[in-house]
């Protein structure tokens, strides 16, 4: 079997090496049909594609592909194929919804609305990260149901595993890596550090983008000597940061998307066995068990947080716990090989149908 992995996605993106990898790991040929390009990379894409038209069996549209489905779908239909489109998130819902770039009643929201709509609706068969996403794509777009599967957020095992740590720790170390948008729920981190400023407990804050100044302004207003704030990094030097870490963090927002979506902090918290807190939504639910392999707190309160982040530092029996079972579900579930043999299980029931 051959594949065309086709689109305008980054190769070192987490969802896209993931599945790539984990294709090649199951003895299936890809080819990388993809350029970052802004001009021209309609026409472009095409050229390269009608090139290898020949040499594969199926289309796969990587993320971010929901721009260039309308291109795949053409060219599959040209040339006799059939499209996967992984549709991971809804541009609409990330755009429009979480990050409020533009009103929802602006031109620019109908673009995103009916480029969700238009991509999913040429796909032949589309993946979600979560059921509860695709149940927002059958609520908002009109999508069949049937037409989704589910491939969870997973991690390149070859970079995040369990190690041990350099240098033991002077305080409780928490991990946090990720933007600073509002389903993150930064603002939340910070204040369950101010209610903890008492306990020996100290967190990294890894990333940057638009509301980190927001975020710095509220740890000097709280006073906070027990939160600091890391750069973005490379991923091998993250995970030797992780390593450090007693505990690490997910997400803890609001927004509507947090309630629909998964997160790949949370995974690769997984991957390193470590003990992981993160917000109890549908979509953690679909994943995770609360006390089993994971500590689920209430969403949008810091004072919940808290509390579970000091019964985790109390009770390292439960923390070993958690970071033992979380990262055996790591490895039944969420590693490139085995994600891959799912991506590869879906492409062949494609191709079947044909």
């Amino acid at each position: 079997m051959t594949v065309c992995y086709f689109g305008i996605y980054r190769s070192n993106y987490t969802r896209n090496r993931v599945l790539i990898q984990g294709l090649r790991e199951n003895n299936v040929e890809v080819i990388e049909c993809n350029i970052n390009n802004k001009f021209g990379k309609y026409f472009i894409l095409a050229k390269r594609y009608w090139k290898i038209r020949k040499q594969c069996d199926i289309i796969v549209v990587g993320f971010p592909g929901h721009s260039v489905m309308p291109l795949a779908w053409l060219l599959a239909r040209l040339t006799g194929k059939k499209t996967v489109f992984d549709v991971f998130v809804s541009m609409y819902d990330s755009v429009i919804l979480d990050r409020e770039k533009h009103s929802r009643y602006s031109i620019f929201a109908l673009k995103y609305w009916l480029m969700d709509w238009l991509s999913c609706k040429l796909a032949d068969v589309i993946v979600s990260e979560v059921d509860e996403y695709s149940k927002y794509f059958v609520k908002t777009f009109g999508i069949k149901y049937d037409k989704f599967r589910r491939i969870f957020v997973g991690s390149d095992d070859k970079i995040l595993y369990p190690r041990e740590r350099k240098h033991p720790n002077k305080e409780f170390l928490i991990h946090f890596h990720g933007t600073y948008l509002p389903i993150q729920g930064i603002l939340y981190i910070i204040k369950a550090a101010k209610i903890l400023e008492k306990e020996n407990i100290k967190i990294k804050m890894i990333g940057k983008l638009e509301t980190y100044t927001e975020a710095m302004d509220l740890v000097k207003e709280l006073n906070l000597n027990n939160v600091e704030f890391v750069d973005f990094m490379p991923y091998e030097k993250l995970a030797e940061y992780m390593a450090q870490a007693d505990i690490c963090l997910g997400m803890f927002g609001h927004a509507p998307k947090a309630k629909r979506c998964g997160a790949f902090k949370v995974v690769e918290a997984l991957a390193m066995k470590r003990a992981m807190i993160t917000a109890d939504t549908p979509p953690m639910r679909e994943l995770l068990t609360d006390r089993v392999n994971c500590l689920l707190c209430k969403l949008a309160d810091e004072h919940d947080l808290a509390e579970k982040i000091l019964e985790l530092k109390n009770d390292p029996e439960l923390r070993n716990k958690i970071a033992e079972n979380g990262y055996q579900l790591f490895k039944q579930k969420m590693t490139p090989k085995i994600q891959g043999k799912e991506l590869m299980d879906i492409v062949e029931e494609v191709l079947k149908s044909s």
